[in-house]
């Protein structure tokens, strides 16, 4: 397995900052770039030379950065590259070899490295990219700026690229511009400076490990009438698997014809099968044991396994689940191992065990996930189980403005909308999947009461078996003005209850619903849906979904799971660890929707949202007044990674604002905590509005 080193953001800012190595030479002292050599030489990255010497200012040699890459990544044995012009067995020569095997350099077409060569400016691009791709890490490129962009082989134009929009090179600044001399000499100081901004990068690159909880509580059972499906109960992280050694288990293939045709060849490891892999535009793909693996191209999809779920986690070590995804659901394809495969989700990247995933070249997808609007601007989702082949449609609310019926929109996180066939992403939240449970809903306990007669009755004019009588059995049935109590003695919407209770029991009608009271599907799982709690009556449901669920560890910002008080998606607000389905929080937003319309359209977009967009390691305070006082801090909201874009951190609702004393715009917000707390205060700067 590739072993990759990545320091957190706090520890480089740390060494970088406050670290002082005693070395025994002094020509480190007072150079510019001191804190990022002495960081790589206490890892042992640079080292010294005989009179204990470091020489920042000497230019760096070929031999020298592949050294140093091999050590900063702790680059695996490979003898796969040999050069003719390198000893043999020196240290020197193994780490090259190391870093040639990685797929990080290679050497010239008449089989020399030529170690002793200078390496340059652009030189040094190239590798830091191709260690990039190694990680299998996502990059992006910028455009080029400098003066002398021009002067860039084209062969290194993109490296440079990506370097650049990760911080790394950052121009040689003159009173006329801004230069990259790519041809100049680079000096070890220099490339001490590349090397400590990757592994930045690399660390910015991956999301934050969550707080670990206290007592896991176990997701409950979403019923969706359109494509039933059923939560699972989480299980304690599982040691990673040992790698299969079997010396003839990996073979690449290419796809025709709709089918995988691997190759005659064998290969005794992944990094021989990957090479081959590397170097033909007609394979497709790296199999082991008639499994794909690896692909060029394609889509992700939750495989069939014993939990019925994806587990996904937060590194590549496979102990640490964040969330968890159900059987047949499409995730983002990024990259993969043998070990485990590479997946975003909500703009967010996990990594999931290679047996748990199910990886599906391009030229064999038979469907996939995708979004549309109909002629009255409501948006639809369109759902594709990998497995079984099925196909369902929900209703999530109105579309954005910017979203055209007719055409076809595709969504890893039910916010960013990419366009198919064209490079346009539209910005959408749907309302009720943002809006705070804590912000009341402005209809009676009997007009929830009237919704549930309405909805049983058109349930039960469908014609569909499992409905028949539903307007007298429906366990929903007399909640209307209970849920309203709960609202106004707990904080948490009555509709945004009643939703949850129709999804998760079927309208009432759910067996457990009929047979324990069971509105919520509480203890039920995917791999025991014969169990669940039972209930003297259905409130006795409600409170403990309220009590147990939502009020414990959810909605409060205290509690295990809190990922934000909203339904939310796979890495903001309930749905995180509430339920496997990762439409969920959708699903509950579009019955929220259908409640509000029916009876009159008074909740939609009556608040104003935001969401936290600071990335914090101490997380962020609300205040009981706009100000920064010893002891005003209401409550702190754990660190939260809120992703590439900064859409999923905490979500809230603004009631209002004003300029504090200390010259900053302060936002009044509802406060998750739970009751008697009402509102609280946080600093604007922190916090993007979010609706359109």
């Amino acid at each position: 397995m590739k072993k990759l080193i990545i320091f957190t953001l706090i520890t480089l800012l740390t060494f970088s900052l406050t670290f002082h190595l005693e070395v025994r030479a002094n020509n480190i002292d007072g150079h510019q770039m001191k804190a990022e050599l002495n960081y790589l030489i206490e890892k042992g990255v640079i080292r010294a030379d005989a009179k204990g010497n470091y020489h920042p200012d000497k230019s760096v040699t070929r031999g020298e950065f592949a050294s140093y890459i091999t050590r900063s990544l702790d680059l695996p044995i490979s003898t796969k590259y040999t050069f003719k012009d390198l000893k043999a067995n020196s240290s020197l020569t193994i780490e090259i070899q190391n870093a040639a095997g990685a797929g990080i350099l290679s050497g010239y077409p008449d089989g020399t490295f030529r170690a002793n060569d200078k390496i340059t400016r652009q030189h040094m691009a190239g590798m830091i990219n191709r260690a990039f791709r190694y990680m299998e890490l996502p990059v992006q490129k910028k455009a080029l700026k400098f003066k002398d962009s021009n002067k860039i082989s084209p062969n290194f134009i993109d490296a440079v690229a990506v370097a650049v929009n990760l911080n790394i090179i950052r121009g040689d600044h003159r009173k006329n511009g801004v230069y990259f001399n790519p041809r100049d000499n680079a000096t070890i100081a220099h490339a001490s400076a590349f090397l400590f901004r990757m592994l930045a990068a690399a660390d910015a690159l991956k999301p934050v490990e969550p707080v670990e909880p206290n007592e896991p509580v176990e997701p409950v059972e979403p019923v969706e009438p359109e494509l039933p499906t059923k939560p699972v109960q989480p299980t304690q992280p599982e040691k990673p698997s040992i790698p299969n050694i079997n010396p003839e288990v990996y073979k690449v293939s290419s796809i025709s014809g709709g089918q995988v045709n691997p190759t005659t060849a064998v290969y005794k490891t992944f990094e021989d099968a990957l090479a081959t892999y590397n170097a033909s535009s007609s394979i497709r793909a790296i199999e082991q044991n008639n499994k794909i693996i690896k692909m060029k191209d394609g889509r992700a999809f939750g495989s069939e396994n014993p939990k019925q779920y994806t587990s996904l986690y937060s590194n590549s070590t496979l102990r640490n689940e964040v969330t968890y995804v159900q059987k047949g659901h499409e995730m983002k394809y990024i990259g993969s191992s043998p070990d485990y495969v590479i997946l975003e989700v909500a703009g967010t990247t996990f990594y999931a065990k290679q047996s748990e995933v199910n990886l599906v070249p391009t030229e064999l997808v038979t469907g996939y996930d995708y979004y549309e609007v109909d002629q009255t601007n409501i948006l639809y989702h369109n759902m594709y189980n990998n497995l079984s082949k099925s196909k369902g449609v929900y209703s999530i609310g109105p579309a954005s403005p910017s979203m055209q019926a007719g055409k076809r929109y595709t969504s890893f996180d039910g916010v960013h909308f990419d366009e198919v066939g064209t490079k346009n992403t539209i910005i959408h939240f749907p309302y009720f999947q943002f809006q705070s449970v804590r912000q009341p809903t402005s209809y009676s306990g009997a007009e929830l009461e009237q919704y549930i007669k309405e909805v049983l009755k058109e349930r039960e004019n469908t014609g569909i078996a499992r409905y028949k009588n539903a307007t007298v059995k429906s366990k929903l049935l007399g909640l209307g003005n209970y849920l309203k109590t709960i609202e106004n003695t707990h904080r948490v919407n009555a509709m945004f209850i009643l939703a949850t209770a129709i999804h998760e029991s079927d309208y009432g009608i759910s067996v457990n619903a009929q047979t324990k009271n069971n509105i919520f599907g509480i203890k039920v799982f995917d791999s025991t849906p014969e169990f669940g709690e039972i209930y003297v009556r259905p409130e006795n449901s409600v409170d403990a979904f309220i009590s147990r669920y939502a009020n414990l560890n959810y909605a409060n910002p205290l509690g295990a799971h809190a990922n934000g008080a909203i339904p939310g998606n796979k890495v903001v607000g309930f749905n995180v660890k509430y339920a496997s389905d990762p439409n969920w929080g959708s699903k509950i937003a579009g019955h929220m929707w259908r409640i509000d319309t029916l009876l009159g359209k008074r909740d939609y977009k009556q608040a104003n949202l935001g969401v936290i967009s600071f990335k914090g390691d101490n997380g962020v305070n609300i205040r009981t007044s706009p100000d920064v006082q010893s002891d005003n801090k209401l409550f702190t909201y754990k660190p939260k990674d809120p992703g590439y874009n900064a859409a999923f951190g905490y979500p809230l609702v603004i009631v209002e604002e004003t300029t504090g004393s200390d010259g900053y715009v302060w936002y009044k917000v509802l406060a998750d905590i739970n009751p008697p707390a009402d509102y609280g205060w946080i600093r604007a700067d922190l916090v993007k509005r979010i609706l359109e």
